[in-house]
């Protein structure tokens, strides 16, 4: 949650977000790279986690129907939120010209598969999962004809993709639902690990977590196979390291899913152990929904703000074009350094409003707080 704060804040804010790639290796600085890339953690852990609370939270109900029927609603109710008030939070486009499928919504769609799975074995769920994760790159191998209904589906479902709606209207597709349905589905069965003693699931997070690592490694190395950008020397010892680093997350390659979850399950063993750190940031943690609206608000307010000050009229912000309200050929924004302040002046703004709000879930059980 902390992290992701980061990524937002360089992508509306950071000068040159609108015209260069983080990760592009010809433009971009090893800072510059690495701050974007230590956001791939956020993505692919909340998914996988939020397989993960839906074991916890309904392994001991004794009616499955309305467990199945609360997932359902809660996915449809996170694809509404998405295309509404976070897209609106965004973009600030009142016309709302781009509908854009991210994270929210990608959790949302695999709540709904995994209410109609919800009855399967822990063990079938399990291997879903892991099929998806292992192979889902192996579908770019299947030949379709360009603009067949079979490339459409198959794009929406496995790729990113701007589709048309209208003349002045576009759906993106930024998270295909089904690689990322398999992160969750392998977060379900996972959510077993759970139930075990502390002693126990700290060596089992920490053996994965490894091994994922090793894996990622091995298959990064031999460059055949797992992310559909292959590394390669680059001018110096750093660079070439950047491009090893340099994965996919869109859609999240199997080497994406092997290098950030194993990072994933370090994080759960440590902290397992006893920190003072914890407790801090598991406020942030407790209330993910409402901190996640809430900083992107603040975020796309300030940098409205920044924008006024650096001289930029009202009249002249573009919020139709997916610029966040910055217009074309006119530069704004701040330097990285600055990102850096904001990013840690907005998490600690938030951190009484969430656990107020934490507080407030806490001591009140209206029905609508489970969506929130």
């Amino acid at each position: 949650m902390i992290i992701m704060a980061l990524d937002h804040v360089r992508d509306l804010i950071h000068v040159n977000s609108v015209t260069q790639r983080p990760t592009d290796l010809t433009t971009t600085t090893p800072i510059l790279f690495f701050t974007r890339w230590i956001t791939y953690l956020c993505a692919p852990i909340f998914v996988f986690l939020a397989g993960t609370s839906v074991y916890l939270s309904f392994k001991s109900k004794a009616n499955p129907s309305e467990s199945r029927k609360f997932l359902l609603k809660r996915g449809l109710w996170l694809v509404i939120l998405e295309f509404t008030i976070i897209n609106f939070a965004l973009f600030f486009d009142a016309g709302f010209h781009t509908l854009i499928f991210e994270v929210i919504s990608a959790i949302g769609f695999g709540f709904i598969i995994l209410s109609l799975l919800i009855r399967s074995s822990l063990k079938t769920i399990c291997i879903i999962g892991l099929i998806i994760l292992f192979f889902h790159g192996l579908l770019s191998m299947v030949p379709t004809t360009q603009g067949s209904t079979t490339n459409t589906i198959l794009s929406l479902l496995f790729s990113p993709g701007a589709f048309p709606i209208s003349s002045n209207r576009a759906f993106l597709m930024a998270y295909p639902p089904i690689p990322w349905l398999g992160i969750m589905l392998v977060g379900f069965a996972a959510g077993k690990l759970f139930e075990l003693s502390m002693d126990k699931r700290k060596k089992i997070f920490f053996r994965i977590g490894l091994g994922s690592l090793l894996l990622f490694t091995i298959l990064r190395f031999i460059n055949i196979y797992g992310d559909p950008l292959p590394w390669s020397p680059q001018k110096n010892l750093v660079f070439s390291f950047l491009s090893f680093m340099n994965i996919s997350k869109y859609p999240p390659s199997l080497l994406f899913c092997l290098v950030t979850l194993g990072i994933m399950f370090l994080i759960l063993d440590f902290a397992e152990r006893e920190n003072r750190f914890t407790p801090i940031v598991s406020v942030y943690g407790k209330v993910p929904l409402f901190y996640f609206v809430l900083h992107f608000y603040i975020i796309h307010l300030l940098l409205l703000i920044i924008l006024s000050l650096q001289g930029i009229p009202w009249t002249e912000m573009a919020f139709a074009t997916g610029t966040f309200g910055r217009p074309n050929g006119i530069k704004s924004g701040l330097p990285l350094w600055a990102i850096y302040l904001i990013w840690i002046s907005i998490v600690t703004l938030l951190y009484i409003p969430c656990k107020r709000y934490w507080k407030y879930k806490t001591d009140h059980h209206y029905w609508w707080l489970r969506y929130l």
